[in-house]
């Protein structure tokens, strides 16, 4: 099964630029799309989604932002219709936001996350902080379900130094804070030996089973020439459960062609 994760920064916008002919290109199986940026009727002729954004042989679900238009969004593309799709936690303000999408494929679930930035201020910092606490026992109970999880999304934190050129000069940045790190590092064991399913920690960071030193980056700023000099963050992850880390086969960060502030993230796992 090969699933990828993108953060399209607007998912009309990286249309235009090529997207869904590369990812028809990838052979995926699944797709989750995060930032969408759009309201699903806006994607919509004669009643369904136009074929702009809807390859053949794929079906498209979608959560909105509600709280407010051009916002947020997730989405899961997947060539077999799950089971069941979820789009809420029970936390309105998160949920709202459109910043969850959940599709169960058997004893599989596709997650496509958003987790909230604190780029803009305090305010949203604090908000982050909060939907990381209230997040953590959810996480934990999906890593007790029994059930194959793969988390996919931008989760808006580095793990390490490997994970941002610029360690030092963003020690105080949103994405790069020490509390931010702890938490998401908390979650993850990068060794079977870590998993402590009592504390939560078992989450295992796929492209790291593959590439435990790799330095390849997710996302650039806009600003100056941050992506012509990589100088990049590792925020995109896909995090699975235990019982798949040793069916993961390939994973590769596409940071070319461009088609947003984002690059694609591609996994590979055995069946």
């Amino acid at each position: 099964m090969r699933i990828v994760s993108f953060n399209a920064n607007g998912v009309r916008s990286a249309a235009k630029k090529g997207f869904f002919d590369w990812f028809v290109a990838q052979d995926a199986d699944v797709l989750c799309m995060q930032e969408t940026k759009a309201q699903e009727h806006q994607l919509l002729v004669d009643g369904g989604l136009h074929a702009d954004f809807l390859p053949a042989g794929y079906k498209a679900w979608f959560r909105d932002a509600t709280t407010k238009k051009g916002y947020s969004g997730v989405a899961i593309y997947a060539r077999r219709e799950p089971d069941e799709v979820r789009t809420a936690l029970g936390r309105p303000d998160f949920d709202e936001e459109g910043r969850y999408i959940e599709a169960r494929f058997g004893n599989l679930s596709v997650v496509s996350f958003y987790i909230p930035s604190g780029s803009s201020g305090e305010l949203r910092q604090g908000y982050k902080f909060q939907v990381m606490e209230w997040l953590k026992p959810i996480l934990d109970q999906w890593l007790a379900s029994g059930r194959d999880y793969v988390l996919c999304g931008d989760w808006n934190i580095v793990r390490s130094r490997l994970d941002i050129r610029n360690w030092t000069s963003n020690q105080k940045n949103s994405g790069c804070l020490p509390p931010e790190r702890d938490w998401l590092n908390g979650l993850c064991a990068d060794q079977a030996d870590e998993v402590d399913a009592k504390q939560g920690r078992g989450w295992v960071d796929a492209y790291r089973v593959l590439h435990p030193e790799g330095q390849d980056y997710t996302w650039w700023s806009n600003r100056g020439a941050a992506r012509a000099n990589d100088v990049g963050w590792r925020i995109d992850y896909q995090l699975v459960t235990p019982s798949l880390r040793d069916r993961v086969l390939a994973c590769a960060v596409h940071a070319e062609p461009r088609f947003s502030d984002h690059a694609p993230l591609v996994v590979d796992y055995r069946a």
